[in-house]
């Protein structure tokens, strides 16, 4: 099973925050997942443009510019679980799928 960690980075200013909430912002599940899937697939050299979402659970909202980072595991077959931190706090949880393209 391969496993590994890394930091997201979420810019302060995504535009995402504008509409997402004034006055309190958080960052949209939307984009922590997109953000997420964008790191697993650089730091793994998998696509996954074309994922199948099995589960994703948000568990405690994002401010703009907490420290976050990840870690998931892939145990075969095109799984991927992940966690999502804030320090020591889980935000988020979920498992994909990589799907063949083509």
């Amino acid at each position: 099973m391969t496993t590994g960690r890394t930091p997201l980075a979420i810019a302060p200013d995504h535009p995402a925050f504008a509409g997402h909430f004034p006055g309190n912002p958080i960052v949209p599940g939307v984009v922590l997942l997109d953000e997420a899937l964008h790191a697993i697939g650089m730091l793994t050299g998998s696509d996954l443009s074309a994922c199948r979402i099995s589960a994703v659970k948000f568990l405690s909202p994002v401010r703009p510019g907490e420290p976050l980072h990840i870690h998931y595991e892939m145990p075969g077959g095109g799984a991927i679980r992940f966690d999502i931190f804030s320090n020591e706090r889980k935000v988020a949880t979920g498992s994909i799928r990589a799907l063949e393209i083509g």
